[in-house]
This record gives C-alpha cells, sequence and structure tokens, in this order.
C-alpha cells in the first residue's frame, strides 16, 4: 500500500463558538496533492474544519481553539506564526464569490501587489497566466480593465478561483464553491480543481454525494462534530467501515 504523504494534519483538534462545540477530538490528515472531499449532514462542522485549516475560524467572534493543526509539520495556531502567511499558502474559495470592487485585470493582480510577488513590467502575463488557469481568459480577455461584478456569477467564481491561485498558495480550500452556481458553471470550476490537483493540495465541503463522487482522492465523513471515517475515496464509498458512513452514503439522513 502506497504510504500517504500528508500536508495537512490535525491532532485533538476541538473547536468552539462561546459554548458550543463545533469539532471534537478531530485526529486527521489531508493528503498532498489530492481532492480531499470533506462530507457530511449539514451543521456537522465541515465548515468548521475547513477554517480551522488556513485559521479563517477565529475570524468569527468568541471562538476558541484547542489541539494542533500542522501545515508540513508545524503547528499554525503556534503563537509565534504568521497568519497572514498562513493564510497565503491556503486560500479559501467561498460559496458565493466575492470579486473586489475593482476591474478583473486588478481582481487578479492585487494579492500580487500587495505581497510583491511580481515585478510591475510582469504584472500582465502573470494576470493572463492565473486567467488562463482558471479557464476564464479567452471569454475576458477584450474587457480586463471592465468592472468584475458585471461577470456572470460563475465566472465571478473562476475569476476568484484565479485570484486566489495569483498569490501562489500551496493548498486550495473550497467551501461549498459550486453550489451557488449552475450546472455549466459548477462543471467548469470542477474540471479546474482536477486539473489543479497536480500542483496543489484541493480540500472541499461538498454537500453533494455525487460531486464528492466524482472528484474525490480522499474522504472525510463528518457527524456531530467528529470525524466517523476518514480514507481513500474508493475505500469509504465502496466499501465503508462504520454504519454511520454507510447510513449517510444510502441517503438515510
Amino acid at each position: 500500500m502506497n504510504t500517504i504523504e500528508a500536508h495537512f494534519e490535525t491532532r485533538h483538534l476541538n473547536a468552539y463558538y462561546g459554548s458550543v462545540q463545533a469539532l471534537k477530538d478531530v485526529s486527521i490528515i489531508i493528503p498532498r496533492r489530492q481532492i480531499t472531499m470533506i462530507i457530511g449532514p449539514s451543521g456537522c462542522g465541515k465548515t468548521s474544519l475547513l477554517k480551522c485549516l488556513n485559521r479563517f475560524f477565529e475570524l468569527s467572534p468568541n471562538t476558541r481553539i484547542e489541539g494542533e493543526v500542522l501545515l508540513d509539520g508545524e503547528n499554525i495556531y503556534d503563537p509565534a506564526m504568521d497568519v497572514t502567511e498562513i493564510r497565503k499558502k491556503a486560500g479559501l474559495l467561498a460559496q458565493r464569490p466575492y470579486p473586489l470592487p475593482m476591474s478583473i485585470y486588478d481582481n487578479v493582480a492585487y494579492g500580487m501587489r500587495i505581497h510583491r510577488t511580481r515585478p510591475r513590467h510582469d504584472l500582465d502575463r502573470a494576470v493572463q497566466h492565473y486567467l488562463e488557469i482558471a479557464g476564464l481568459w479567452e471569454e475576458v480577455k477584450d474587457r480586463l480593465h471592465t468592472p468584475a461584478n458585471e461577470l456572470s456569477i460563475g465566472q465571478q467564481q473562476r475569476l476568484c478561483l484565479a485570484r486566489g491561485l495569483a498569490v501562489e498558495p500551496e493548498v486550495l480550500l473550497g467551501d461549498e464553491p459550486t453550489s451557488a452556481l449552475d450546472p455549466i458553471s459548477a462543471q467548469h470550476i470542477e474540471s479546474r480543481f482536477l486539473d489543479l490537483k497536480s500542483q496543489y493540495t484541493v480540500v472541499l465541503v461538498s454537500h453533494i454525494l455525487r460531486q464528492a463522487r466524482r472528484l474525490a482522492d480522499y474522504v472525510i465523513f463528518m457527524y456531530m462534530g467528529e470525524v466517523v471515517e476518514a480514507g481513500p475515496a474508493e475505500q469509504v464509498f465502496k466499501n465503508p467501515q462504520h454504519e454511520r458512513t454507510q447510513a449517510y452514503l444510502q441517503g438515510v439522513f
């Protein structure tokens, strides 16, 4: 059996919104350069776990974390860690796209300017490169300086993907990133993730089992804040080890 190389690892992770415990003793790995799908019923802790991976969880008021989240072997909750650098390494694509109130071009260039990852003379080429990766270049190349909010919602989501890629992350996090899209736009985004997993670790929350079956290399099934089962997608989908996993896959809840 091939050894799985962990990009992320959580150790006894507990997360709280005030007195409500969202995650309960979560110890898992996220394989490097694979698509990991976090599945489970609504309210089971999927998004909370995702947001713990880049410290977005703490942006909500009155939250608290216990345990460790390791990225490349380093605990991202160590007080000495640079939070901005962590969020740069692990970008988050939300359910609904939120383009910045500026042009298509400036949306993609924004992060490169802030982080100074590209010299000014190289911005044009870089913007084209990331729009091409996101599968959007051919649709927008003649209107780069028009407002981003004039794009369709599916195009806006691909623009947000390009913007996230432009700061050169290691990990792409997606919180149900196709749930607000029409089927054709969702298919565009799914195909991007399949292409990108050769270069990036991709972690997606999804409530759509068909999507998880299409995309997943690795699956984490959660229920009531706990990880019930985790493993290679083929194993979890075809031979689940736990009754709760079997019941969820059969549509019982």
